[in-house]
Parts: C-alpha cells; structure tokens; sequence
C-alpha cells in the first residue's frame, strides 16, 4: 500500500503554478464484488485554466491502476452493473454529455444514447437490464408581445428575456432556461429514453429501484404551490410502467435521498421538520416501502446525515456526517445504534478546507473513499471489513509535494467570551517555522456561514502560510459540525456573537505568544467577506483588510441574489420592506462610519449570490470617507471565484500584495 507521508525538508515551499498540478481522487466506486475501484481522477489543464476529469480503474490492492478509456474527454458518474460485468458512465464531447457503456471483460465502451441534455443520477435497474437517469425537458418562454416582421436583412436588437418563474436564475449557471427536470429509463444496451414522471415539477436528487424492478424511488416538490413551498420535498414511489406517482412522506419540510433496502421492504431517506430556523440538522430515517412505519434512526447523533447507503444484508445504514471538522464515515443498524467506521473523508474542496468527498461500499462491507488530511487532497483509500485502520491505494501528489514544504497545520481549542462554549480553530505556521519568532497573523474567515473548515488540504491557507504569516481559520458559532444548538445560535442574530468568537481566537494567539500583536490581516469570502467587514466595523485592530465577494446591505442583496426568495424568516423575520430595522442593524454597511482599516474589495463580476452592487457599496463608501481602499473585480468569476485555478492563484496574490503593501510600512 501507499504512504502519503512526505519528507519535506529542504525543498522549495509550496507555489501558484504548483496548483496547476495538483490532482484529487472524486467519487469511487467499488464493485459489488469488492475487488476493482473505479474513480474520478482530477486535475488542472494550465493552458485552458480548467479542471478536468477522467476515469481511472485499479484492484483492490492497488495494482493495474490505469485509465479506463483512451479519450481526451471529460467523464464522470461512473456506475457498475448489478453483476460487475459493465461501467455505465456519462462524457461530455463538443455533441453534448451522453451516457456510455465500459464492458469489463473486453475493455470496450460505446455511447448508448442520444439525448437532448444532460443526464444525472445514473442508476441501474437490479436485474441490469436498464438504466435511470434524470434530465430536463425544455420548455417554451413566455411570449408577452408580438413583434412586427423585421425587413430582409435588417440587423435589429436581440428579442427579450422574459421569464415569470420564482427561481431563474443560479450563481454560476446563470439564466435558467425554462423547463423541467423529469426521470427517464433507457434499456442498458442502448436505444430510445422513455420519460417516466410528468406534471411541471422538478424530480432531482438520487434515484433508487425496487428489487421488482418495476417501481423508482426519488424525491421531489410536487405541491401545489411547489415554487414558494421551496424547502419542502416529499419521497415518492414511480411505477416504470404506467408512471404513476405516489407520495410516501407529506411533512412540512424537506425528504430526500430515498433508498430502498435490499429486500424491499424498507426505504431510509434523509430530512426534517421545517421549524424556520437557520440551521436544522439533516437526519436519517427509515419507512416501510409503502409510507407506512416511519422511524427516526440517528436521534442519538447531534450531526447532520449525507450519502446514506444500505448494506448487502439491509440490516445497517451508511452515511457521512462532519464532527468538529472532520468529515465521518458510520453506520447504523435498524435499532438505531450507530457505529464509527472511519475518519478523513474530503479533500475535494482545493481552494479552502472545506468538507467534501464521497465513498462507496461493497457486498462484503469493503469501503472505499477519498481521504484527505492537510498535507494533501483527496487520494483514494480502502477500509477492509473489521480493519481499524484505512490503506491509500492512491499517491496523486507524491510527484509535486514530497519535494515541497508545506506549513504544519495545528488544531487550536480556545473558550468564547461570550458563554464560556469552546471553540475549534486551525493554525498553519508558515513552512521553516523558527518558534523563537512572532509572526504576523493572517485571520481566514469561512463562507456559509452554516459551513465549516476543518484539517484538510488547502492551497489558499498553504500560500498564505507560504507568504510568511501564521494563517489562522477558526469554526465560531454558527459553524456545522458542533451539532445543532451551535449552529443555530446565528439565528436571527447574524452577524452576531460569532465576531466575539473570531477575535477571542486572535487574543488566544498572541497570549500564547505565536504572533506579533503590531500585525494583524484579515480576509473571507462570502459570509467570511460579511464578517471581514464587520470586524472592521468594530475595531481597528487589523493593519490590512480584504473583503472578498460580502453582502453588505441585507436589504439591498436580499431581493437581487439569485436565492433572493429563501432568507425571509430563515435569516431574519419577515421580508426587507416588513423589517427594515433589523436588516440594516446586521448589514456591514452601518457600520461603515467606523472603518480605519486599508481596505481591498473583490469580487466576481458575474456574482449572482453576492453581486457586485454589494461590493461596491463598502468601496463607494469608503472612497467617499477617503479611506485607503481598491476595488478588485473579476471578469467572468461567478460567486465562486476560484472555479478557475488562475482566478484561485488571482485572489490569493491580490491578497497578499494588499497586505504586503501595509507589512512594508511597519
């Protein structure tokens, strides 16, 4: 087996031009046999400035690792038959994403569809014979007005957008092209889709068959008034003969992810009951296959549930769950007992440490999953049935980081002034760390800010650290991970308390001695811009700050973000016109009157979450006060500006060239 563990001593640190060779394993899959993986093998095309992916094979133990096929082309999704006997997989080529067929025994693929857009949630029917998928059907836009016929060859301006849809638009999609997301069979040897939902609603997520192979399990929101019902979906049953539909959950709130059992008889599904409240925990339940008998399984567990999978003998549940910022992987029997199986589950999230990654399970219990710690990002490991400890089958990064030197990254516990709760936080010291010296302090704020960082790889925190500073990144409440109770403590109180639990971590630091009080840099992105801001808004502790992608103005972003319908109540009481009060009492920009801090404002010029207007309100501001400031604005970066890796490698630089003006100064 492989070791990730490398000797980095007296090597260059790590580099911008290093992120573009950087590579990360993506949703394996074993077979049901357990003895052959298939994986997503990631990487970054440097002249086109794009990730890219394709199919990777190998055993068990490790050996034959090689590329599933000889195309240049992007594939994903990868599934193995019942049997094992067949990969099925989606590719997209300059024709569109189609789904195409690997025959284990020959090594040949073929294209076995020709679809009208993209397809997901691949799944195969038991017996082998077809396969499920979802897609959305286009629909026509509304037409307000006929336009006169334009004369031959008159070059007049393009027709109008229209649309009268609540959600229309998504931060890197942009407009959404009218239609419907519907399930769809197409047989496994290929031939014609056959359309197995109707009704203008969407069915997405995952789909499970029934052993009898004639019923799909999916969720969806097919109420009435399904648009502004939009956190609700119900678990439904589809025949893939007649098409008829039958819901099998009706609470208010969310049921997803539904899962029959081996034998049928069961269906565990993630949700819960709506209470309108920042953050609820996702939890895992089981039904019996008809709606009737339903159970709450992890009620012991004060964590949310992902990715829930039953085992062979359909006596226990799997699922992943994030715990103080590290990603689990468990199960749980049918009584409820839950059980820890593994730890390190990530590493897909280059940028910033957030969670990520995803594992399968074999009929004989084998797991496999990606596996990450701070020193590298996603590899592929294995965890054997009764083993303790997992094996890497993977060393992607071997070649570029053991002959570099990372910052060492420290977990922090320090205790909030506020209420005495503890809180968690990483340091990354910078590579060659001299602890006879104090070292300027770079403090990282996390997005969500229902999110959480925690010990896994990060390209953005090992530059920071590379640049010299000590880079703190703490989780304060609000943050997932530390159950449900912390995490909604922002509840209609954001930005709040948690500013206290950022800056108590910054006094715990320099009380231990590790930085210079005289240097203190702060940046986020996201809620980390929000709360950026509002540091600054409070004290003038900071020599340099760096306000990536914030809201500013609740009022303002609330009804131009392209989730605009989802925060009343959830955030605040009522809408921005119901409540004005308390929306600009936790808006950054009333506090902009206080800010003394130089100040660097980015963000993406195609931000849909957080646009622009947001960012240049606090520039504006701070131009008008003569506070020394720049407005960084990225041409063609959505909300997640570091999609692109140069765009990753331009905010970094940017950030540090901000801050590195102000350390010249001291």
């Amino acid at each position: 087996m492989i070791s990730a563990t490398f000797s980095q001593t007296n090597h260059p640190n790590f580099s911008y031009l290093d992120v573009f060779e950087l590579e990360y394993a993506s949703d394996p899959q074993i077979a049901p046999n357990g003895k052959t993986i298939i994986y997503r093998r990631m990487g970054f095309d440097i002249m086109n400035d794009r990730a890219t992916g394709a199919l990777w094979m190998m055993n068990t133990d490790g050996s034959q690792h090689q590329k599933l096929t000889s195309r240049e082309v992007s594939e994903f999704s990868a599934r193995w038959s019942p049997t094992g006997d067949r990969i099925a997989f989606a590719s997209t080529t300059n024709e569109g994403t189609e789904i195409y067929m690997h025959w284990v025994a020959t090594g040949k693929i073929a294209k076995i569809s020709q679809l009208e857009n993209s397809p997901g949630s691949l799944t195969w029917s038991p017996d082998g014979s077809w396969l499920a998928f979802t897609m959305k059907v286009a629909e026509a836009p509304p037409v307000i007005a006929k336009m006169p016929k334009k004369p031959k060859g008159a070059k007049w301006a393009d027709a109008p957008r229209i649309t009268d849809r609540l959600n229309h638009e998504a931060d890197g999609a942009g407009y959404i092209a009218p239609g419907y997301t519907h399930i769809f069979v197409i047989p496994s040897e290929g031939g014609s889709p056959r359309q197995i939902t109707s009704g203008n609603y969407n069915h997405g997520g995952s789909l499970s068959w029934h052993p009898d192979g004639n019923h799909i399990y999916f969720s969806a929101n097919r109420n009435e008034d399904w648009e502004y019902d939009f956190m609700n979906s119900e678990v439904y049953q589809a025949n893939t003969s007649t098409g008829e539909i039958k819901a099998l959950t009706s609470r208010k709130g969310p049921d997803y992810n539904p899962i029959i059992s081996p034998d049928g008889k069961h269906i565990a599904y993630i949700g819960f009951e709506d209470n309108v409240q920042a953050y609820q925990l996702r939890r895992l339940y089981i039904m019996n296959a008809d709606g009737s008998n339903k159970k709450l399984l992890s009620a012991d567990l004060d964590r949310s549930i992902s990715n829930i999978q039953w085992n062979a003998k359909g006596d226990r549940i799997y699922f992943s769950y994030d715990d103080k910022g590290n990603t689990k992987i468990g199960y749980t029997d049918l009584k409820g007992i839950i059980t820890k199986l593994a730890d390190n589950l990530g590493g897909t999230s280059i940028g910033r440490p957030y969670a990520g990654g995803s594992y399968s399970v074999a009929n004989n219990g084998t797991i496999v999953y990606t596996h990450s710690r701070p020193n590298y990002p996603a590899e592929v490991a294995i965890l054997q049935p009764k083993q303790k400890r997992p094996q890497l089958l993977t060393a992607l990064n071997t070649d570029l980081l053991s002959h570099r030197t990372l910052g060492e990254v420290e977990e922090v516990w320090y205790k909030s002034t506020v209420d005495g709760l503890p809180i968690q936080g990483w340091i990354v010291k910078p590579p060659k760390y001299d602890p006879s010296k104090k070292y300027p302090l770079l403090v990282e704020n996390h997005g969500g800010p229902i999110l959480n960082y925690g010990d896994r790889f990060s390209a953005e925190m090992q530059l920071y650290a590379t640049a010299g500073y000590i880079v703190f990144y703490p989780n304060p409440r609000g943050s997932t991970s530390y159950g449900e109770t912390f995490g909604n403590l922002l509840y209609n109180n954001y930005p709040g308390e948690d500013y206290n639990d950022v800056m108590d971590g910054v006094d715990y630091l320099i009380e231990k001695g590790l930085i210079n009080e005289q240097q203190l840099y702060v940046t986020g992105g996201s809620a980390g811009g929000i709360m950026t801001a509002w540091i600054i808004g409070k004290n003038n502790r900071f020599k340099a700050a760096v306000v990536a992608k914030p809201v500013m103005n609740w009022i303002s972003k609330t009804l131009v973000a392209d989730n605009y319908y989802g925060y009343a109540n959830y955030r605040y009481p009522g809408q921005p016109w119901e409540n004005v009060e308390t929306y600009w009492k936790f808006s950054p920009i009333s506090l902009v009157g206080n800010v003394q801090t130089p100040t660097m404002v980015m963000v993406g010029m195609n931000d849909l979450r957080t646009p622009p207007s947001e960012a240049k309100q606090l520039y504006h501001a701070l131009k008008l006060r003569k506070i020394e400031t720049v407005l960084v604005e990225i041409p063609g970066a959505s909300h997640g500006i570091a999609n692109k890796p140069s765009n990753l490698i331009t905010k970094i630089s940017h950030t540090l060239a901000w801050f590195e003006k102000f350390r010249a100064k001291e």
